[in-house]
């Protein structure tokens, strides 16, 4: 089914306000009943990984040759220009995990009740508000181009805009646990709600200005690319002791299957 871009713009709302009740909602959604926290992690991993490898790179991989497209007239085409947007990729993921370390350098790991107790170090003891605020700003602009891109998802494909929205609203839940880590204190006061309303703010600035350079949208899908490579490999791929590998090869088999039959169905 093909949208207009009206009715695209208006389905981006709709999924932006979604995801943002999502981010709201994040710490009931880890706590549901008869539900074990570490199952609910390992089948969103197991789900967003099977999202990285069968979507997320081959998307990437089509931006590329839309670069090339736009470049043609500019540079010969040679294999260091065919790796142009895999380069803004990997700038992506090395920003992330550059603020990333800051924030575990400067709030190092809580303790256990009992290690707190005896004095060890915990976040909640230590959380500087320039890394915080710096940590929170990235995942804000990390947002906001989530659903800037959002009506061009769905005008490209409903289906994957869906499973997109799916991917993406599980992956939130873990997000949320490992900023909450990290500033007890601060991110359930302010940072559930600008990130929600970075969300909104996305689609505010799609909705006046919407992206329509293939370049322009190459670049963005590959910088959030990297961005989300980090993040659902260092937030949905937990420790042992706090993942299920059954939970995670289940999230993983139901995803790629849909993945695989929108895929097939779209040809």
């Amino acid at each position: 089914m093909d949208l207009t871009t009206a009715q695209s713009v208006w389905g981006a709302l709709v999924i932006s306000l979604l995801l943002a009740a999502v981010h709201l909602a994040a710490p009931r959604i880890r706590t549901l009943p008869l539900v074990p926290e570490r199952a609910t992690g390992s089948f969103a991993g197991g789900l967003a990984v099977a999202y990285v490898f069968l979507h997320l790179l081959p998307e990437i991989a089509e931006g590329n040759e839309a670069i090339g497209e736009a470049l043609s007239d500019v540079l010969e085409p040679t294999p260091l220009v065919d790796l142009g947007i895999f380069l803004v990729a990997l700038a992506g993921f090395a920003a992330f995990y550059g603020l990333q370390r800051l924030a575990d350098r400067r709030a190092p790991v809580r303790q256990s009740s009992t290690g707190a107790a005896a004095g060890a170090p915990s976040r909640g003891s230590g959380e500087p508000a320039g890394v915080y605020w710096l940590h929170l700003g990235s995942f804000m602009v990390y947002n906001a181009l989530i659903t800037y891109t959002m009506a061009l998802r769905l005008r490209t494909g409903v289906a994957f805009a869906m499973l997109f929205t799916v991917a993406m609203g599980l992956h939130f839940v873990l997000t949320d646990r490992s900023l909450e880590e990290h500033y007890p204190r601060r991110f359930p006061r302010t940072g559930r709600p600008l990130l929600a309303g970075a969300l909104l703010g996305g689609w505010v600035v799609a909705a006046a200005f919407a992206p329509s350079s293939a370049l322009a949208v190459a670049l963005l899908t590959a910088l959030l690319g990297g961005s989300i490579l980090l993040n659902v490999f260092k937030d949905e791929l937990p420790s042992t002791g706090r993942s299920s590998y059954p939970f995670f090869l289940a999230g993983l088999v139901l995803y790629g299957g849909l993945l695989a039959l929108v895929t097939a169905a779209s040809a």
